[in-house]
């Protein structure tokens, strides 16, 4: 009897973790539902309350807030002589409902993280939910430039190049409306995970994985590995000069990481000092 009361006591801690998850993952894919409706079926009206322009959402699919972020950005950023054209029937709705769930997760990022947060906290050391703290706004602040950097320094002269490339063949400049939804939203992801790096090498030395004097004694091949990534990332059309242009970005984002590897050594080191 005392065995299975034993088990039983371990188990159940184990149960009540499992339901914790299961209640934060049903807040999760609530909070993401209500995104991905709000963005795939409502647009955006505004209303003068005296001095102001107030947005009010209404129910529209064909002007819907993913359907105007995609149509802003062709009609300010594409070549006016590059026609978009549609290649199969569902094309353009399952371009629309990427386009929602895209902007769905970057709007309920917060709350995921907030849960994610809440349920990892508790097994942290408060060191850890320090450091953790301290991440939270840069991570979101160098996600939010990588893929700015992308939509408006990249994508369009990508489309410029292709455009002038197309005229220079003497084709008919045509994209399809698919892979530019798809190109837009996978260099802003791609780009803005890239961005990430210092936050990344700061983490593994506060881990105690990686010393500052190895991220810059092996600059080179930070460098080279930047570059590389640049290569991967951008669209590969320019003739590459938007890849020497991310692998100097992200050259620089190394060399950042480096120095905030040094900074938190350095404060780890004097707490050291000071607790012996």
């Amino acid at each position: 009897m005392s065995y299975q009361k034993e088990t039983q006591d371990k188990e159940l801690p184990l149960l009540d973790h499992i339901r914790e998850l299961l209640t934060r993952l049903k807040r999760v894919i609530m909070i993401l539902a209500f995104f991905f409706i709000l963005y795939f079926t409502f647009g955006i009206t505004f209303i003068q309350l005296g001095p102001y322009r107030v947005p009010i959402p209404y129910p529209s699919l064909y002007h819907s807030i993913a359907v105007l972020f995609v149509r802003d950005f062709i009609d300010r950023e594409i070549p006016p002589g590059l026609k978009p054209i549609t290649i199969n029937t569902l094309d353009p709705i399952f371009s629309g409902l990427s386009v929602a769930a895209y902007l769905a997760i970057f709007s309920a990022s917060p709350f995921i993280a907030r849960e994610f947060w809440a349920f990892v906290a508790p097994g942290l050391y408060e060191h850890e939910k320090k450091f953790v703290r301290k991440t939270i706004i840069p991570a979101v602040l160098l996600f939010a430039a990588g893929s700015a950097f992308a939509y408006f320094i990249i994508l369009p002269f990508m489309f410029l190049f292709v455009y002038r490339y197309d005229l220079a063949l003497n084709i008919d400049p045509t994209l399809s409306f698919k892979s530019i939804v798809s190109t837009i939203l996978l260099l802003m992801t791609a780009t803005g995970v890239a961005f990430e790096l210092p936050l990344v090498m700061a983490g593994m030395t506060k881990l105690g994985l990686v010393k500052p004097h190895t991220w810059l004694k092996n600059w080179r091949w930070g460098v080279m590995i930047s570059f590389i990534i640049a290569w991967i990332i951008s669209p590969g059309t320019t003739g590459g000069l938007i890849e020497t242009t991310i692998g100097i970005i992200l050259s620089g984002l190394y060399f950042a990481g480096t120095a905030v590897s040094y900074f938190i050594a350095r404060k780890n080191n004097s707490k050291k000092v000071i607790t012996t």
